[in-house]
């Protein structure tokens, strides 16, 4: 078993491929680079290959349960676990997408709620004392909880609000959606916004759970923006670079060992943000 083991999901392009860089130069020890689609995957490992770093391709489909649980399996066999986790796969619709809003939030919260959180199901158990769990959130998942109804904004911020009930919201959200209902019940018209705000809202109450269950190996779980980054994703008018956008992510990733905070917050630019 070597030593160290970090994790990107997501990691073929854009941010992803932009912390498993970073991480390449920076982390003590084995880097992977996981994506879906095998050929793009490895050809990213080789573009660093030729820049002279050393990253390790795994495929990991978050979409697919089967996926999650195979690359489970695989850190724990051959690392023993998992040090370092970044839950970097997610996807949005662009501005002017024309596909109906009921399948935009049904296949956004797929991706990036339900399908990050069944990565953290599954993964959290694999990290090791000391180890450091980043999820790619949003400032646009805090700008949506402000538009949400009053009472929905409690809940989201209580320090009391479970998995379970934060799962069902997220799954109200789909299924008045999908019945053009989703304003009458308290949500704005963003679907990447609300899976966002579900993202920040599971890593604190995954933060907690931690803290609650294994208080002294030192696990920090947060969530971070990596602010307006030029990626398919961003587009081209974005303000940063993907290098640029790896920084918050990366820092997250890196708390040095003996750290106790930040734990369980929203990070951006390296700060600490309002939830």
């Amino acid at each position: 078993m070597s030593s160290r083991v970090a994790v990107v999901t997501g990691g073929n392009k854009g941010i992803g491929l932009a912390i498993v860089r970073a991480l390449c130069k920076q982390f003590e020890g084995d880097v992977y680079l996981t994506a879906r689609d095998v050929d793009r995957g490895q050809a990213a490992v080789e573009s660093l290959a030729s820049e002279g770093l050393k990253a390790s391709f795994h495929q990991l489909d978050i979409n697919d349960l089967n996926s999650i649980t195979a690359a489970a399996a695989f850190f724990k066999e051959k690392h023993g676990g998992v040090d370092v986790l970044v839950n970097n796969a997610g996807i949005a619709f662009g501005m002017a997408d024309t596909t109906p809003f009921a399948v935009q939030a049904e296949v956004t919260l797929k991706t990036n709620f339900f399908a990050t959180r069944d990565m953290l199901t599954h993964f959290l158990p694999l990290i090791k004392a000391g180890g450091r769990v980043v999820n790619m959130s949003s400032f646009v998942g805090s700008q949506t909880l402000k538009q949400c109804r009053p009472e929905l904004q409690q809940r989201f911020r209580s320090d009391d609000i479970t998995e379970d009930e934060l799962v069902g919201l997220m799954q109200r959200f789909v299924d008045e959606a999908k019945r053009g209902e989703h304003k009458k019940g308290g949500w704005p018209d963003t679907a990447y916004g609300v899976s966002k705000t579900g993202l920040t809202t599971l890593s604190i109450i995954l933060a907690r759970r931690l803290s609650k269950e294994r208080p002294n190996d030192g696990i920090l779980l947060n969530a971070c923006c990596p602010g307006w980054v030029q990626t398919d994703m961003g587009g081209k008018r974005a303000e940063k670079s993907p290098e640029e956008g790896a920084v918050t992510p990366v820092y997250l990733a890196l708390l040095p060992p003996g750290a106790t905070e930040p734990h369980g917050k929203f990070v951006s630019d390296k700060e600490v943000q309002p939830w």
